[in-house]
């Protein structure tokens, strides 16, 4: 069987998920949505082997416990410190694209699954950005197994991974990946996750 091989774009993931949860649950969701790494981690895997995981984002201090949690999972966690001036995570996507690059030329073993979390497929008309770099790994016998937001997900990347593998939408497990936590507690917890829907790439 196939190994599993999970690229993780955090802040994509979290920061659309912030606006699917106002609109489910109401504007005040906005600020208490949270992830449930486990779950997600779960519907990446599917039952099947990780080979690798890695997932990338930004380091400011309230971060820090986000990023313990997902390295007791057994994944990679790289951080990436946040630009002065602009307040925007720096070298993010590219560190993604390597680690994915990497495994792809020097992983000795048959191609695998890439199972990639993200919304953002922009930049492959030019030959650049996920969306190319999964491309490139498609062509080496890599299948293509895309998680993300429908409502923010570039709409090139989740046909391309309807045509040669598996796009599946968050959305459908929203109440099973996500809760609401503030400061005076949780507000509202994650259900049961259940895969039998859980489209798998052939």
């Amino acid at each position: 069987m196939k190994k599993v091989f999970i690229f993780w774009d955090n802040s994509n993931i979290f920061i659309s998920g912030k606006m699917v949860a106002s609109e489910i649950e109401g504007k005040n969701a906005y600020y208490q949505f949270r992830l449930q790494f486990d779950k997600i981690l779960e519907l990446a895997s599917a039952g099947r082997e990780i080979e690798y995981a890695i997932a990338v984002g930004s380091v400011p201090p309230e971060l820090r416990q986000v990023w313990n949690k997902m390295e007791q999972l057994g994944i990679n966690v790289e951080k990436y410190e946040r630009g002065s001036d602009s307040n925007k995570e720096q070298a993010v996507d590219q560190a993604l694209q390597v680690s994915m690059l990497r495994k792809a030329f020097d992983y000795n073993g048959t191609p695998g699954i890439v199972v990639m979390l993200t919304g953002d497929g922009h930049g492959f008309l030019d030959g650049v950005g996920f969306h190319a770099d999964l491309e490139r790994m498609h062509v080496k016998g890599w299948e293509i197994e895309i998680i993300a937001w429908e409502k923010t997900c570039n709409s090139r990347l989740k046909i391309w991974a309807q045509d040669v593998g598996t796009f599946i939408r968050l959305e459908d497990y929203y109440e099973s990946v996500t809760f609401l936590d503030d400061e005076n507690g949780v507000i509202r917890n994650s259900k049961p996750l259940s895969l039998d829907n859980r489209i798998k790439s052939t």
